[in-house]
């Protein structure tokens, strides 16, 4: 993706977007050609590193064993150890998938974690996935997979020809929001089967605002 072009789109949204009592969230859009997302091959899901915050804090929770309780405790935003997982019924699992962003996981309570929150985080792309290190071992070191998750976004186009994800926020400066862009363009791009082709158009937008094409 040409700087300048991006340059260009990020000041005109600045310009054109009513100011809010808030920090909004800088969305970047691309909208899919050419794929059948009926075929699990053509699909589009991964976990993409950027190289600055969004912004505003990853929220992650920490699901585990007596053995990473006093390391959660440190790192996490929230943990929830095994002997709690039962208070935990339908309305307070969707209220806490709601709220964070990634959960870590103990790998050897995962069987334990797919029966209680299964049901409620998998349809929501909740689940603790390995792919984006999330997936850890009793006596692991949360603070590197805490502080890697906070530039980690994951991209999914399964169901409709259009990703949607949250690249920063508008307090960021427009250098680090270009550099998350053309990131995810990049790393988009390496797991599209014909790669910038099967991109369309490409958009960002505020909270707020409506998309400005790139």
């Amino acid at each position: 993706m040409d700087k300048a072009k991006l340059t260009e789109a990020l000041k005109k949204l600045r310009a054109d977007s009513k100011k809010r009592k808030f920090n909004q969230s800088i969305e970047l859009i691309f909208t899919l050609q050419n794929l059948d997302l009926k075929k699990p091959d053509q699909q589009v899901e991964f976990f993409a590193n950027i190289p600055h915050q969004r912004g505003r804090p990853v929220k992650i929770c920490a699901l585990i064993g007596p053995e990473l309780k006093e390391e959660a405790t440190k790192v996490c935003d929230k943990f929830i150890t095994q002997e709690e997982f039962a208070d935990y019924d339908k309305k307070k699992a969707k209220e806490l998938a709601d709220e964070f962003d990634f959960f870590i996981a103990q790998a050897n309570i995962m069987g334990k974690i797919a029966t209680t929150f299964g049901k409620i985080f998998g349809p929501r792309g909740k689940m603790p996935n390995p792919k984006a290190g999330c997936i850890v071992p009793p006596k692991a070191s949360l603070k590197p997979v805490y502080d890697k998750l906070q530039k980690t976004l994951k991209i999914s186009a399964k169901t409709q020809l259009q990703i949607q994800c949250r690249i920063g926020a508008e307090s960021l400066s427009d250098d680090h929001l270009i550099d998350n862009i053309q990131s995810v363009y990049t790393q988009l791009t390496h797991h599209l089967p014909s790669h910038e082709n099967n991109i369309k158009a490409s958009y960002i937008k505020l909270t707020m605002s409506k998309p400005i094409k790139v």
